[in-house]
C-alpha cells in the first residue's frame, strides 16, 4: 500500500513538474519595449518594417513599438523612465538627453557599444553626438535635423513674387500679402503652442548673427545672452507681427502636427521646419510636388542665418532589465541598410560616411540644405544650451511666456527680460 502511494505520490509530482514546465516553458525570447517620441504614422511604419528585419535576424528578441501621439510623447516617455517599468529602448532628443541623463534615468551604453564595429561608418558629427560631456553614451543619433522654409511655389508666383523669402522681412512680406481669411488662405504656419520657442530664438539668433558664439547659440561674444541684444527686440517685433498679420488665428496653440497639418493641407502658405517634414509632406493628397518647394533657412538684417545643430536618437532606459539586446537593436538601426532607410524614409541629414553624396540629398527639396551646407559663412552652424539639466524647465517656461505675448499678457521687452534674466542666472549657477 506504502509503495503504491509513494509511486502514486512520485507520478502526481512528475506530472504536476511537466505541467508546470508546459505551463511557464520558455524558449529563451525576450520582448523589449520601445518608445517613440517625434510619433507621426508614416515614421512609424518605417519603423515597424525595420523592426520586423531585426526580429527575423534576432529571432529570440521580439520588440514592442509604443507611439504615443507628438505632443504627449516625452511626457509619457518621463513617465515610464520615473516608474522604472515597461520601457527599453527609447528615443532621446537633445533637448531631453540633458534632463533624463541628470536624473539618472538614462543607460550610458558605452560597455556595450564599446566593441560595435557600426562606429567606423558614422560621420564625425554622428560619432560627436553620441558622447556627451562626461564621456557617456546616453544615445546615437539617427539623424540631424536642420530648419528650412517649406513654401507654396504657386501662391508666391500668383502674388507676383520671383523668389520665395530669403530673409525675416521677406517671410512677413509675402505672407501678408498671401493672407485670405475670407477663403480660408492664411500666410504662415504659426507656432504658438508646444516648442513655440525654439522658432521665436531662431529669428533671433538670425537678427544677432555676428555677434553670436558659435559653441553657445544663447550667448553673445561679450559672454551676455543673446536676449540682452538690442537687436533681439527688432527680431520678435518682426515675429510677432507675422502671427498677427499673417497666421491663422488657431496657430496661437499650434505644435509640430498643427504646423505641418496646416502646410500639408494647403491652408497655409510657409511652414519652417525639419527635413523629416518633406517626406510627410510629399506624401499630401491636397497639394501636390509641383505646388511647394523648400528654401534656405531665412536670414536676419545682415544677412546670415543661423542654423542650430540639432538631432535625436536611440538610447536605453536605465531601468531596463535587457540592456545587451536593447543595444543590439540599438546597433542594427545605427548602421547599413537600416539607417539610410530611416534617414531618407524621414528626410534626415545622415548619420553614415557618404551617404550624402547620394543624389537622392542633391535634388527637389533637399537642394535648400545642399546650398546651406555650400554656403557656410552665410548659413552658420551653431551649438545650442541643449544638454542643459535645466533645459525642460526653459522649455516650459519659454513656451508659457510667448504664448502670453500672443494673448497679449506680456510685451516682447518683458518676454526678453525674462529670458535675459534666467539664463544669466542659470550661468552664474554653474
Amino acid at each position: 500500500m506504502r509503495r503504491r502511494k509513494a509511486t502514486f505520490a512520485l507520478g502526481l509530482a512528475t506530472a504536476m513538474a511537466l505541467t508546470g514546465c508546459a505551463a511557464g516553458v520558455s524558449d529563451g525570447t525576450v520582448t523589449i519595449h520601445m518608445v517613440e517620441s517625434l510619433t507621426n504614422p508614416t515614421r512609424t511604419a518605417v519603423l515597424k518594417t525595420l523592426i520586423a528585419q531585426f526580429e527575423k535576424q534576432n529571432p529570440k528578441i521580439k520588440v514592442d513599438l509604443i507611439s504615443p501621439p507628438t505632443d504627449q510623447a516625452d511626457q509619457k516617455i518621463q513617465q515610464m523612465l520615473q516608474s522604472g517599468t515597461g520601457i527599453d529602448a527609447l528615443e532621446v532628443r537633445d533637448i531631453t538627453a540633458g534632463p533624463w541623463s541628470t536624473n539618472g534615468w538614462l543607460y550610458d551604453m558605452s560597455k556595450e557599444l564599446q566593441s560595435w564595429s557600426g562606429w567606423k561608418n558614422l560621420t564625425e558629427n554622428a560619432i560627436k553626438y553620441s558622447k556627451d560631456a562626461k564621456g557617456r553614451t546616453d544615445y546615437i543619433p539617427y539623424g540631424f535635423y536642420g530648419l528650412s522654409l517649406f513654401y507654396r511655389t504657386d501662391l508666391v508666383a500668383k502674388k507676383g513674387f520671383k523668389n520665395p523669402p530669403a530673409s525675416w522681412d521677406d517671410l512677413l512680406t509675402q505672407a501678408t500679402a498671401i493672407q485670405d481669411p475670407s477663403n480660408h488662405q492664411y500666410g504662415y504656419a504659426f507656432r504658438g503652442g508646444t516648442n513655440a520657442n525654439s522658432n521665436a530664438v531662431a529669428v533671433i539668433e538670425a537678427y544677432v548673427a555676428d555677434k553670436i558664439d558659435l559653441d553657445n547659440g544663447f550667448k553673445l561674444t561679450d559672454g551676455r545672452t543673446i536676449f540682452s541684444a538690442p537687436e533681439a527686440l527688432n527680431a520678435l517685433n518682426t515675429y510677432f507681427k507675422l502671427f498677427k498679420q499673417a497666421s491663422p488665428p488657431s496657430s496661437v496653440a499650434w505644435g509640430y502636427p498643427e504646423m505641418v497639418e496646416g502646410f500639408s493641407n494647403g491652408s497655409t502658405a510657409f511652414l519652417l521646419q525639419d527635413p523629416e517634414v518633406i517626406a510627410t509632406v510629399g506624401q499630401s493628397q491636397v497639394i501636390n510636388k509641383s505646388q511647394w518647394a523648400t528654401a534656405p533657412l531665412l536670414t536676419g538684417p545682415s544677412g546670415k542665418a543661423i542654423q542650430p545643430v540639432a538631432t535625436a536618437g536611440w538610447g536605453t532606459a536605465a531601468s531596463s532589465k535587457h540592456k545587451a539586446e536593447t543595444a543590439k537593436l540599438i546597433e542594427f538601426l545605427s548602421q547599413g541598410e537600416a539607417s539610410t532607410t530611416f534617414t531618407k524614409e524621414n528626410s534626415l541629414v545622415p548619420i553614415l560616411q557618404g551617404a550624402s553624396e547620394d543624389t537622392f540629398y542633391k535634388t527637389g527639396p533637399w537642394a535648400s540644405y545642399l546650398t546651406m551646407t555650400e554656403n557656410p559663412s552665410k548659413y552658420i552652424t551653431v551649438t545650442q544650451p541643449r544638454s542643459s539639466s535645466w533645459w525642460t524647465e526653459w522649455i516650459q517656461k519659454s513656451d508659457a511666456e510667448v504664448q502670453k505675448v500672443l494673448l497679449g499678457k506680456m510685451t516682447p521687452e518683458e518676454l526678453l527680460a525674462s529670458w535675459d534674466t534666467y539664463w544669466t542666472e542659470k550661468w552664474k549657477g554653474q
